[in-house]
């Protein structure tokens, strides 16, 4: 048949996969094999994504989609899943059983029973809590869940539902699956009533609710073009003891250290409430936790030192903990380019401050550190930090060191 794509059984290790197993689009062995209207069988990932670059033909037979409903091949699927099975010995997995996508019916009558302020309290909480499962699954179910205005009415039912906390709780943990729009995050950061609420839930007994409390926060902060909204929002009564005290909490996992360390960055670039972040103990905390980090949670935590560094308060509780320059010094060409920059840019400020941190970052090693760091591929603004800073250590050098050679020379320095 013109267009059809004759494909040969693919070897894998000594094995021959079945042709009729394998997707035309992909010709890898099929996970979610799905039929279009044309008949023709496809692993959904791929036909999604044909479809999804602005095609409307059958990839095999070339005639039009007139329905783009996927169909899945429950028959197919469980016939791959036994040859996977008797083909184990071959290093052959058996691949697990699909989740299908969220049915648009059945998202808007669960969002009609969640918001159904007349409906019994346990049909709206179960409404949500399937909501939840739904958006946990995929990024596709999440989309489908969105395009039904979901944002508007889990929003609605955080705030109006504070009284039965459960359902408040409930909406909230799925109302941070999704990125609010301007508007959105105006709507909550403006009503002083939303913004306190979420800064006492911060404190709730749950870890889960209170990390999610602060995803809404940082959400709400990055989707705000406002300056004064920022402030206004930042400068809530414990809003930067509840997003330290995650970060400081020992049974703190992975997502809540993300979470509580991209709330603390948010907060602290609001300038005038940075002494707020200090008072609440985020220098000692955030190079307490800097190690547990992994790398983009980690450039986030440095920038925020970095911003408070930048404040007399911040730049002495930072100098008072003694771990804060070594690890700094450490840090530099360590993790990433941004990492060394932020970690090069807060040195430049403790040792601009004091002397007593010059000694301990000399005695760290940071010379030999900046001299390989403007040697390296690092930014130009890392760069000019590093001769910024061995401009002024220059009195610190040893004698014997290679830093006092004529050789280095800082003169040209570019302000930042």
């Amino acid at each position: 048949m013109p267009g059809t794509t004759i494909v040969e059984p693919l070897d894998l290790v000594g094995l021959q996969i079945p042709y009729h197993f394998r997707c035309p689009i992909s010709l890898e062995l099929m996970r979610d094999p799905v039929t279009v209207c044309t008949g023709q069988t496809y692993d959904r990932s791929s036909i999604e994504s044909w479809v999804a670059t602005g095609n409307t033909t059958c990839p095999v037979t070339r005639a039009p989609l007139s329905d783009f409903t996927f169909i899945p091949n429950h028959t197919l699927r469980r016939l791959i899943q036994d040859w996977c099975v008797e083909n184990q010995a071959f290093g052959i997995q058996r691949i697990p059983t699909p989740k299908q996508p969220a049915d648009p019916v059945m998202v808007r009558a669960l969002l009609t029973q969640a918001s159904a302020v007349s409906s019994p309290f346990q049909p709206r909480l179960s409404a949500l809590r399937r909501l939840k499962g739904l958006a946990r699954d995929s990024d596709k179910n999440r989309s489908v869940i969105s395009s039904h205005d979901a944002r508007e009415v889990l929003i609605d039912i955080v705030f109006s539902d504070t009284g039965s906390s459960e359902l408040s709780v409930e909406a909230l943990a799925v109302l941070v699956m999704f990125q609010l729009n301007e508007s959105e995050c105006e709507s909550i950061g403006s009503d002083p009533n939303r913004v306190v609420y979420l800064s006492r839930m911060l404190f709730h007994s749950s870890i889960e609710v209170r990390i999610n409390s602060a995803s809404l926060i940082e959400n709400v902060l990055s989707g705000t073009r406002s300056p004064d909204l920022r402030a206004q929002i930042s400068n809530a009564d414990e809003i930067f003891e509840g997003v330290v005290d995650i970060l400081r909490n020992l049974n703190s996992y992975p997502r809540a250290l993300r979470i509580g360390v991209r709330a603390l960055f948010a907060l602290c670039l609001v300038k005038q409430t940075r002494h707020k972040a200090v008072q609440a103990g985020a220098p000692a905390t955030l190079i307490d936790r800097l190690a547990d980090l992994d790398k983009c949670d980690a450039e986030r935590a440095l920038a925020t030192i970095e911003l408070l560094c930048r404040i007399p308060s911040g730049c002495s509780a930072f100098a008072a903990h003694a771990l804060t320059v070594p690890l700094l010094v450490k840090t530099i060409l360590k993790i990433s380019d941004r990492a060394t920059e932020y970690a090069a840019g807060a040195l430049m400020a403790l040792c601009s401050e004091s002397e007593g941190s010059q000694r301990e970052a000399v005695s760290a090693g940071v010379l030999t550190q900046l001299l390989l760091l403007v040697q390296s591929d690092c930014t130009e603004r890392a760069k000019r930090k590093a001769q910024m800073l061995l401009k002024l250590l220059r009195d610190s050098w040893p004698e014997d060191s290679i830093g006092n050679s004529d050789d280095f020379a800082c003169s040209e320095i570019v302000p930042f």
